[in-house]
């Protein structure tokens, strides 16, 4: 089989499927690319036994044929190749690929493609179809949430329920929340699902950032995209999700207005201060003064920030992980924020002020236990 196909183009899809390739397979032939050329096109695929990955793109070729490649080799050659229309001839009995370029040809040994499992296929459970821009906003803004303890499996993965009008998003990793919901969604079905971290960071890296559609197919235990040439399918989180909900205070009557990017640059230079081991600023709030402070006492080092805000409410001391919070400003996009505390033992909450039409983020945050300043 012999086909010509873009190095650059080759490389860009063979790029999003790597990631699928697994560091340390069940499968020796896990850690290769499945190749198919059929009807004038190159259907590539990776699988890690719970995320399936697929893209096609056209080629010139009459050929048609099958074979599994060297994963990381194969894209590592790619990638070392200046832009240039490439040859690839791969022979199935042999097993071999070879890539013939302007000035090299590079060969490399196969494995059989029928040893390479099957993809799973959607069943038709239930379809729903949206603007692939409006997932990609979803996962940029609650992916850094999401756990990594494999001890809270639901924690683990984004919760995802969509209903007629409306599709809400949760992560969590039980030191911080973001919620984000949509009210311009169309659903037929609000059976909720947890998708893994794994499969939220392939589709952040793949999904076009426009208006293009995007398909999503559930099936029993499986969840599947299709969008820009691509699919996606991963195994879902069979798991309870945390009965998020009650978490968030409601009774929250002091309230904080501060413009974001301020408040950020302020965190970030007192983050060098704060104590490696904990992290931990402390919020001073009165109705004519906002202060941040920062203490590692082990190195006595110490400093503190007084930032122009607008606060309602009673006098408050609360302490915060300094690494999350700087991370929560970073993930939104508010020209100013607001704060809801209750009490410095409760959760505060961050939303951005303005926010666009059909859009909502809510963002909750543990306090931590406030250490003695010397």
């Amino acid at each position: 089989m012999k086909f010509i196909v873009s190095s650059v183009l080759l490389e860009k899809r063979l790029s999003v499927l790597s990631g699928v390739i697994p560091s340390n397979p069940v499968l020796p032939i896990l850690d290769h690319f499945h190749f198919e050329i059929k009807g004038g096109k190159m259907i590539i695929r990776a699988f890690d036994m719970q995320i399936s990955m697929t893209t096609e793109l056209s080629v010139e070729s009459a050929d048609e044929g099958r074979l599994c490649v060297p994963a990381r080799q194969f894209l590592d050659t790619i990638k070392s190749l200046p832009e240039q229309p490439i040859t690839i001839l791969m022979d199935e009995e042999k097993m071999s690929l070879e890539i013939i370029s302007y000035n090299g040809r590079y060969k490399l040994t196969g494995e059989d493609a029928t040893d390479f499992p099957a993809a799973p296929q959607p069943d038709g459970l239930s379809k729903v179809t949206m603007p692939a821009d409006q997932l990609t906003e979803a996962i940029a803004s609650t992916l850094f949430a999401v756990g990594s303890d494999e001890l809270r499996p639901a924690m683990t993965g984004l919760f995802w329920e969509l209903g007629k009008n409306t599709a809400e998003y949760v992560a969590t990793d039980g030191n911080r929340l973001v919620k984000y919901r949509r009210t311009d969604v169309q659903s037929e079905t609000a059976e909720p699902v947890i998708i893994p971290r794994k499969a939220l960071t392939l589709l952040k890296a793949s999904l076009p950032g426009d208006n293009r559609e995007l398909v999503m197919q559930r099936s029993e235990g499986q969840v599947f995209f299709d969008y820009d040439n691509i699919r996606l399918s991963c195994r879902l989180i069979d798991e309870r999700f945390p009965d998020y909900q009650n978490a968030i205070p409601t009774d929250n009557a002091n309230i904080l207005e501060v413009e974001r990017t301020e408040l950020l640059n302020s965190l970030k230079r007192l983050a060098i201060y704060t104590s490696r081991t904990t992290s931990q600023i402390r919020l001073k709030l009165s109705p004519d003064r906002f202060q941040i402070f920062a203490e590692d006492i082990d190195f006595s080092n110490e400093a503190h920030e007084t930032l122009a805000a607008q606060y309602e409410g009673e006098e408050l001391e609360i302490g915060f992980n300094v690494k999350f919070l700087i991370e929560m400003l970073n993930n939104l996009n508010s020209k100013e924020v607001r704060f809801s505390f209750s009490t410095p033992n409760r959760a505060g909450i961050l939303t951005p002020i303005e926010q666009s039409e059909n859009e909502e983020i809510l963002m909750l945050i543990m306090p931590v236990m406030l250490s003695t300043y010397a």
